[in-house]
């Protein structure tokens, strides 16, 4: 089942005049056990991040504060923009799917769940490479 992009809403509970609330159930939320986490701010105007595909990890993000954009493609085909900007609606995105994150606002946090620890060979970072994978 790789290729696969999901948008998942999770729930937000405004505590009335306390805050607002954003529980993330490991379990239910997100679809593979996490490994590793690690998030993304201060990045600098134009850069961009990611761009690449996983051979074997699946991940979950989270722009928890401000905004970011994600290009996806899941078939080596063209690049679909999703904006990430709201702090319980996140991107889940397969193993064999091309991400790349740009624009991010300068408040930006991108938080990631990941289903696997850091593997230096569970990367496509060259996108003809991943057209070849798959098969365009």
């Amino acid at each position: 089942m790789s290729g696969v992009i999901r948008e998942i809403e999770l729930p937000l509970y405004d505590q009335q005049g306390r805050g607002k609330l954003v529980p993330i159930e490991l379990d239910s939320n997100i679809p593979f056990e996490v490994k590793r986490t690690y998030y993304l701010w201060n990045v600098p105007a134009g850069s961009v991040r990611g761009a690449h595909a996983h051979t074997i990890e699946k991940e979950f993000f989270i722009c928890i504060r401000g905004r970011c954009h994600i290009k996806i493609s899941t078939d080596g085909g063209s690049l679909h923009k999703i904006v990430l900007n709201t702090p319980n609606r996140g991107i889940f995105v397969d193993n064999l799917v091309w991400h790349e994150f740009s624009d991010f606002s300068p408040d930006a946090i991108l938080l990631c769940f990941s289903s696997t620890g850091y593997l230096p060979d569970n990367y496509i970072n060259d996108f003809e490479e991943f057209k070849k994978v798959k098969g365009k």
